[in-house]
């Protein structure tokens, strides 16, 4: 029966022989191919992935145990690698690159039982609020076709959106998980920076970048976080605290009703949109009526939370896409230019596109002699005061809660002549990705555009248990 409501009930149908792996993914298939004009996924591994069902049905009928993934139908973002297939990062500086090793997320996934049928569209090096960015082109909103679905995990989003398949891996630097989760009324989750390694990931911001997952349910989304969570030698920033089986925590019932709290600045922003700010005043309302406590703080940090973001990651990814310069690897123009000034410009300048190059040119800037301190420097003392600032939240509170978006999915080409409005998308999101909090979008509410958007919770560094108990918990009981 498809769409599978959760991965547990697909997989109980498994058992009881009323579907099959195969089936499965011929189903997605039919679907990737009836909605390939939303340009949700840039390829499709079609024979690979039927073959892999096959297989995987066979074990089942031997008497096989199922793997915690077993049959699980998978995208991956064009950021994260797959042995043997094509990875190019939405950007022509990478087109015909096959990767030549397994992310350690990819590989998980596959000893856990997975089928990866194919990889998703993105903003160039994920780099966008729209996935209006990729070389391949803009993302469509499955609900509305005129209107971005979010980024730079757009693809990812309308993947599960659209049921092209059952999750979807995205890549959150600061909010790309869950601002398009927000636009495509689906779960967004970021775990806490270091909970699942970046091997394997194309790097925008090193200190940032952080995989994440995309759902139908907050239950999908504990077990994916289960599996691919954990210590891992090829990093050497990820945590190597052990990883619960979030999936059965998550049905625990709380010994008592958590703390809620929220910052009044970011529901009295002029840029967030009228009826979503009353929205979230209303179920804060509804939360202090169900015997929640929810406390109002102050955060007067807020209009320096985009700068800093902005001023950091351009700084990381001017340093981590030094390396594309069509000798090594990445695209060579032709005819090949015979001074090396000139070769390396006309390569980056053919194989990057305008917005890759604006934040290249961005943090080269805020890194040089002249303007390290005066941006760099002071950007990073901001991150600072933020860490401390979050440390002291969560001593008052237990989540912290904030809208997703200023506003519900933007039309395609709305925002794309205005750089900096499209950067100030990002101001509720990028909290998280400075202090490395886990954070996650849930779709609670429907605008009167008919367009969903969600509600962001936040919690403590590497309790995700916590987080994802209360957001199902919230998603079951309020869900509009």
């Amino acid at each position: 029966m498809y769409p599978a409501t959760t991965i547990a009930s697909y997989q109980e149908q498994l058992l009881l022989q009323q579907t099959s792996c195969e089936e499965a993914v011929l189903f997605y298939l039919n679907r990737i191919r009836q909605y390939q004009h939303l340009n949700a996924l840039v390829h499709v591994f079609e024979e690979e992935a039927l073959q892999r069902a096959k297989i995987l049905d066979a074990q089942r009928k031997a008497g096989e145990t199922l793997a915690p993934l077993h049959g699980v139908v998978i995208t991956i973002k064009d950021v994260i690698t797959y042995k043997n297939h094509p990875v190019s990062a939405g950007s022509k500086m990478l087109t015909g690159f096959s990767s030549l090793f397994h992310s350690t997320a990819v590989e998980k996934l596959l000893n856990a039982g997975a089928i990866i049928i194919g990889t998703n569209n993105c903003d160039e090096f994920a780099m966008g609020s729209s996935n209006e960015n990729s070389f391949y082109g803009p993302v469509k909103n499955f609900l509305d076709e005129e209107r971005v679905p979010g980024g730079s995990s757009g693809g990812s989003a309308v993947a599960v959106q659209a049921n092209l398949c059952m999750i979807s891996l995205g890549s959150d630097t600061g909010g790309s998980v869950r601002q398009p989760a927000d636009f495509c009324g689906v779960v967004g989750m970021k775990p806490t920076y270091g909970r699942i390694s970046r091997h394997g990931l194309i790097a925008y911001g090193s200190s940032f970048d952080q995989i994440g997952v995309l759902s139908h349910s907050v239950e999908d989304a504990a077990l994916v976080l289960s599996v691919i969570a954990g210590a891992d030698s090829f990093d050497s920033t990820v945590s190597s605290l052990p990883v619960p089986d979030y999936s059965v925590e998550i049905q625990k019932a709380s010994t008592q009703k958590p703390v809620a709290g929220y910052f009044k600045e970011t529901l009295l922003h002029a840029g967030l949109d009228e009826e979503i700010k009353q929205t979230h005043l209303a179920f804060l309302e509804q939360l202090k009526k169900d015997g929640y406590e929810v406390k109002e703080l102050s955060f007067g940090l807020l209009d320096y939370i985009v700068p800093a973001y902005y001023i950091l990651t351009t700084a990381e990814a001017s340093s981590n896409l030094s390396r594309y310069d069509g000798v090594r690897y990445g695209h060579q123009s032709t005819p090949i230019k015979e001074d090396l000034t000139d070769f390396y410009s006309a390569n980056r300048s053919e194989g990057f596109g305008k917005e890759v190059q604006r934040r290249i040119m961005l943090g080269t800037f805020v890194l040089s002699a002249g303007y390290y301190d005066a941006y760099f420097t002071k950007a990073q003392q901001v991150r600072k005061k933020l860490y401390e600032q979050c440390k002291l939240v969560f001593n008052e509170v237990d989540v912290l809660l904030m809208p997703v978006s200023p506003s519900t999915a933007f039309k395609i080409g709305e925002k794309s002549n205005d750089p900096v409005e499209m950067y100030l998308a990002d101001i509720y999101t990028v909290f998280a990705n400075l202090t490395g909090i886990p954070a996650i979008s849930i779709p609670l509410f429907k605008h009167t555009n008919g367009l969903p958007f969600g509600l962001q919770m936040m919690g403590k560094h590497f309790d995700e248990v916590s987080l994802l108990r209360l957001a199902n918990d919230w998603m079951k009981q309020y869900r509009a």
